[in-house]
């Protein structure tokens, strides 16, 4: 017989989904898929076995070498080192004194608050929220701007289309692609994986069905990548497989045929662009000499001329909606894929039409694409920060490696600042950075690194004041987005496990002894504040005419859904149907193919049009020693890193370690066997996974999803980075750009090999050594 279980009388949500909660003897038990989800993502399983098990983190703790040589931090590394219990009024005195010890010493300036990640769905129990409100409270601290998920994106489509979110939010339908839609061109595929999840909450998941819905309805799809599964099998897409990195010139060579060819809508570039003719000049190869002809196109590609001059005529032959994966922007010139898409999409002349334009990463989260209202839910003010320094986010390691050296960054020159404290809360650097190793030297540099975390992972490991957290399922909060149509009510379904308190509660107790304890909290609880987000989110709702029920009410049934809007979704438009009234918020009002202000930053490598410059490592670029192209896409079953320790994720793994995926030809030239325990290497590092062998991705690439938790060995001679399968360990830590500085994991290159030596344990799993407070 199964376990027992209380009745369903809670909800919890988190961002792959909204999920009835079970308890037993005060315990999680089970969790079952809402009932308004047709398709409920297994993800939320994971947290069952983990609520309660050896790597949670049940009291604060501070690292035993930070304790005994502070602050010159001299002995054991963080990452290596025991930690010590202590009591709560020990570990709020060691913050608090250690937040004023810098901020007089340094200046507020040398506090870094960079905490970034999706740690909680809920709109008060929001991790990096409390933590910047509660630091903007004591003066300030550095801060970080845009998002690891797409970083060149959100620099780059203000100056083409005039703004970021409201473009990426605003994608056609799946409805109306459905309906009206004949060609899907998929650069990237669409892969539902990770439309599992949605920033701030997931009611109803819809990718598989808008997909799978639309195909049987006979769209025709072209997937555009080295992945195959980064479509659905059952929707039949054709599969052009183009070498990774390579999107921008298959993109010019699309446009340069439907140039030559006669096929471009020219009423449609007059009206509604600007900056056509200086692109047309690069295109026709003008003022470099060279044509980004098919031909051109071709041998970067792989594909033959043939094929790609006949893709450009069947999507001006159809109505067609291009589709860019936020992971394009991932790579070397990140900024240049979705600039260079919007051009063909304007070629094509077919943008504001139903079914026809662009679309910004389908099923890159669940949103897109879905038929919704959103409700525009109130987030915990985060106050005013004193302190203008910045850093774009993904060059963290940079700043504290290269205290007082000069970055450019969209236009500006910045200073990196000299951080004597890491205070993070929410998310893992230790997952989402690139080149762990490199991340791990720099991780040394600050005095103290402070961390509010619920388990064992690297980021705990790496931290010298460790602070245990509550869950989602251990606090009261309320889920909702403006990506999704559903309010939800997370009732806390068990008390805080061991001492663990709220991120709330921690940062009340640590204003209090720093004396603004009222300019925290506002004299307001838990309870009082989630009144008072609800409040101001019914406020907002009723100006979208969205009538939001009583607080009292809504918490009573616990959820609450808009109604879907009257006319489905069609990206641009208004602005299609008069561009006079509703003119994009670029300068010109119209899409700029050529921006005059990204012209004037001088940046050769982002000249002010769509422009191919090769990426750093690529298929063109191989060497001897490396000669695969590493794709490290986000795993199936796990968001991020997080639950990586949950049985979800870890009964995906083959013999202890994520599977990389490897064509038949490459595993046959290396003696690899399916199964085997290989190792793969960059010039950064190197991780351990199981071998996959499979004509699912092109011939010299490899998959291997992200999420692992990062595993340094206590040993030299083993001659891996990681012992488990993080591909961070592998990846490149440089920015896509000066113009954006975004991550560009996605151009590495590796090689692999079967591992020899004795299989080394995977140690991550194990929580480290724990001493008595004495």
């Amino acid at each position: 017989m199964g376990p027992k279980h209380s009745r369903k009388s809670a909800l919890t949500s988190n961002h792959w989904g909204t999920y009835r909660v079970y308890t037993h003897n005060g315990k999680v038990s089970a969790l079952e898929g809402f009932e308004k989800d047709p398709d409920p993502s297994p993800i939320g399983q994971g947290i069952l076995d983990t609520l309660n098990g050896p790597l949670r983190i049940y009291k604060p703790m501070v690292r035993k070498g930070w304790l005994e040589s502070h602050p010159e931090n001299s002995g054991v590394k963080r990452g290596e080192d025991e930690f010590i219990e202590v009591p709560w009024s020990r570990a709020i005195e060691l913050v608090s004194g250690e937040l004023d010890r810098v901020r007089n010493q340094y200046g507020n300036e040398a506090i870094y608050g960079g905490s970034y990640g999706w740690a909680s769905a809920g709109r008060f129990h929001h991790a990096p929220s409390q933590l910047k409100r509660f630091l903007n409270t004591m003066g300030g601290f550095t801060n970080s701007v845009n998002s690891y998920s797409y970083a060149a994106a959100e620099v780059t489509l203000p100056y083409v289309l005039g703004d970021f979110h409201s473009m990426v939010n605003g994608a056609t339908s799946w409805e109306v692609l459905k309906d009206h839609c004949e060609l899907f061109v998929a650069f990237g595929g669409v892969p539902i994986r990770n439309g599992q999840v949605t920033n701030g909450g997931v009611g109803r998941h819809v990718q598989k069905q808008g997909i799978l819905a639309a195909a049987a309805n006979g769209l025709n799809i072209i997937n555009v990548g080295p992945i195959r599964s980064d479509v659905l099998t059952e929707a039949n897409a054709e599969w052009y497989a183009i070498h990774p990195g390579s999107d921008v010139a298959l993109l010019l060579g699309i446009a340069h045929s439907l140039h030559v060819d006669g096929l471009v809508d020219q009423w449609f570039l007059s009206t509604y662009t600007t900056g056509f003719d200086e692109f047309l000049e690069y295109l026709i190869g003008s003022n470099d000499g060279q044509p980004k002809s098919a031909t051109w196109a071709a041998e970067k590609t792989g594909l033959t001329a043939a094929s790609i001059r006949a893709l450009a005529l069947e999507m001006a032959s159809k109505r067609t909606m291009i589709s860019v994966s936020w992971s394009l922007t991932r790579q070397d010139n990140g900024e240049q894929p979705y600039w260079a898409a919007i051009t063909v999409a304007a070629m094509l002349g077919q943008l504001g039409t139903p079914g026809g334009g662009i679309g910004f990463g389908y099923s890159a989260i669940n949103a897109i694409g879905a038929n919704y209202r959103g409700i525009p839910a109130a987030s915990l003010p985060q106050g005013i920060n004193p302190v203008k320094r910045f850093i774009p986010v993904a060059r963290v390691a940079d700043m504290l490696l290269q205290p007082g050296e000069t970055f450019e960054y969209n236009g500006t020159t910045g200073t990196y600042p000299d951080i004597a404290l890491v205070y993070w809360a929410g998310g893992n650097p230790f997952h989402h950075h690139q080149d762990l190793v490199r991340l791990s030297r720099a991780w040394q540099k600050p005095e103290t690194v402070i961390v509010h975390e619920w388990c064992w992972n690297a980021n705990a490991r790496h931290a010298d004041i460790v602070l245990p957290v509550a869950t989602p399922l251990e606090r009261n909060d309320i889920a909702g987005s403006s990506r999704d149509p559903f309010l939800i009510y997370m009732q806390k379904a068990i008390e805080p496990v061991g001492e663990s308190m709220t991120d709330h509660q921690i940062f009340s107790r640590l204003a209090k002894i720093m004396g603004v304890e009222e300019a925290f909290t506002e004299k307001r609880d838990e309870s009082a504040w989630l009144k008072a987000l609800y409040d101001e989110t019914r406020e907002k709702a009723k100006a979208k005419s969205i009538d939001l029920p009583t607080f009292e009410d809504f918490t009573a049934r616990g959820w609450f859904e808009s109604s879907s809007p009257e006319e489905p979704q069609v990206f641009l438009k208004h602005f299609r149907d008069d561009p006079l009234r509703n003119p994009l918020s670029t300068p010109s009002g119209k899409i700029e193919i050529y921006s005059q202000r990204v012209a004037d930053f001088q940046y050769e490598e982002c000249p002010g049009f769509p422009f191919w410059s090769e990426p750093k490592e690529w298929a063109g670029r191989r060497t001897s020693k490396y000669q695969l192209h590493l794709i490290s896409n986000q795993p199936k079953n796990k968001l991020h890193s997080q639950l990586d320790h949950g049985g979800q994720s870890r009964k995906s793994k083959i013999n202890g370690r994520e599977p990389v995926v490897i064509h038949p030809k490459d595993a046959e030239e290396r003696g690899i066997g399916d199964r085997d325990l290989v190792r793969i290497y960059s010039p950064r590092g190197s991780c351990l996974c199981t071998a996959v062998v499979s004509d699912d991705v092109l011939q010299g690439v490899l998959q291997l999803s992200t999420g692992s938790w990062y595993d340094p060995p206590a040993r030299n001679d083993l001659n891996v980075s990681c012992l488990h399968s993080n591909p961070n360990v592998l990846t490149r830590d440089e920015g896509t750009s000066r113009l954006a500085q975004g991550p560009s994991a996605l151009s590495c290159l590796v090689d692999i090999e079967v591992y020899r030596g004795k299989i080394p344990s995977v140690n991550v799993f194990t929580p480290p050594v724990i001493r008595k407070f004495s």
